[in-house]
């Protein structure tokens, strides 16, 4: 294990991998791309790794397509024309790429913050070692990606897309016969290359997500040293919030796949964009409690950090307001003047810290992360709008509710 290295009494300690701890920076697929010099050691050349990959997703579609007619015409639903297929190669792989580097640049200082501020006892510190190794250890696992794509091949291409997903109509990719649908060679490259490359790189997001909240979980079950008076109202923990907005461009991601579905449905199938109320609701309040929901984990420390602090302050305003009371109301003070005494403000320090305590939230969790990664997830959905309603009146809306 590990040995630890205090600066100072009271300051920063370090601790081996805690400045750089990182939920994607390692796997088989990081070194994969590593050798093909698709990514550096910090995960560099973001755009040159994009760029690829999204073209090796979408460029033989176009190239087939092409090739058998069906680019443009002579099928129910030209590839040029499938919303669906350009929003989840063209937008939504290349944000899930993208992701990996904000969300490595933006949370790999988590784990010293949590030394920084002493939130974990010295005595707790080979423990919190230990969570950390575990999780870049399951970070690292061989076996956790190949169980992906035996995943991605075993229920997302051959249940969830083939019966939930792919349009009900004639298209460049498949065609409805009555023995099924029988696909084109472009349908081909998408059903065994295209797609699964996608849904694998979208279930690693979910299981880094998931590592995400095992650390959380590890973490909030060691004895933490909160602050109850911490002006974050949450105990020193309010750095967690920030967390959330790191998965951005996940949250991005998901709507823009979500809009390309609906486009489909509404423009190929005579469907509305009110029809699918629901599943955008749904999708919102998905992604908030995926990234927001594992913050609360920390409820049951801070609830005993705010009824402690509760306790202790109410004791030391209690003691305090009575020797106030004695000096100052019952006469004690004797000939000291009361203008400019230090004891008033030193009673107004001890109401603001008290009310501190009071307002201390359950969870490091504000209304603008909520807010934000709501906006977010429907924002690439937000141009379907005018399938509903002309331009103008769109805007006249949005500035009302802006404005």
């Amino acid at each position: 294990m590990a040995t630890t290295n205090t600066v100072a009494a009271e300051g920063p300690i370090v601790l081996a991998g805690a400045q750089e701890f990182s939920l994607v920076l390692g796997g088989p697929l990081f070194q994969l791309l590593r050798r093909a010099h698709l990514a550096g050691d910090a995960l560099t050349l973001a755009r040159k790794r994009i760029a690829v990959i999204s073209l090796f997703a979408w460029l033989p579609l176009l190239a087939l397509a092409l090739i058998e007619g069906q680019a443009f015409g002579n099928t129910t639903v030209p590839f040029l024309l499938d919303a669906d297929v350009h929003a989840r190669f063209l937008v939504a792989l290349p944000l899930l790429i993208g992701a990996e580097l904000v969300v490595h640049r933006r949370m790999r200082a988590v784990a010293q913050v949590f030394l920084d501020r002493h939130l974990v006892p010295d005595a707790s510190i080979p423990e919190f070692q230990a969570v950390m190794t575990s999780t870049v250890r399951w970070r690292n696992s061989v076996v956790a990606e190949v169980l992906l794509i035996a995943l991605v091949y075993g229920v997302g291409i051959l249940v969830i897309w083939r019966h939930y997903t792919a349009l009900d109509a004639a298209s460049w990719y498949a065609t409805p016969s009555a023995t099924g649908p029988k696909a084109s060679l472009a349908g081909l490259w998408y059903g065994y290359v295209s797609l699964p490359l996608f849904q694998f790189l979208l279930l690693r997001w979910y299981y880094r997500l998931g590592l995400w909240v095992r650390f959380l979980w590890k973490v909030s079950r060691i004895r933490l040293d909160l602050v109850p008076t911490h002006p974050d109202r949450v105990g020193g923990l309010g750095f967690l919030a920030g967390t959330a907005y790191a998965f951005s461009l996940i949250a991005i991601a998901h709507g823009a796949l979500l809009a390309g579905q609906l486009a489909n449905r509404i423009f190929f199938l005579g469907a509305t964009l009110t029809d699918y109320k629901m599943p955008i609701a749904l999708m919102v309040m998905f992604l908030v409690v995926v990234f927001l929901g594992p913050l609360t984990v920390f409820a049951g420390q801070l609830t005993l950090a705010k009824q402690k602090g509760l306790r202790e302050y109410g004791t030391l305003a209690e003691r305090y307001v009575r020797d106030f009371d004695g000096k100052w109301l019952r006469g004690a003070a004797g000939d000291e003047p009361f203008m400019g005494s230090a004891d008033i403000q030193s009673l107004a320090d001890l109401g603001n810290g008290y009310a501190v305590v009071k307002e201390m939230r359950l969870a490091p969790v504000t209304k603008e992360a909520v807010f934000q990664l709501a906006m977010m997830t429907v924002a690439p959905i937000a141009p379907l709008l005018l399938t509903i309603m002309p331009l103008e009146e769109l805007l006249k809306t949005l500035a009302g509710v802006l404005f």
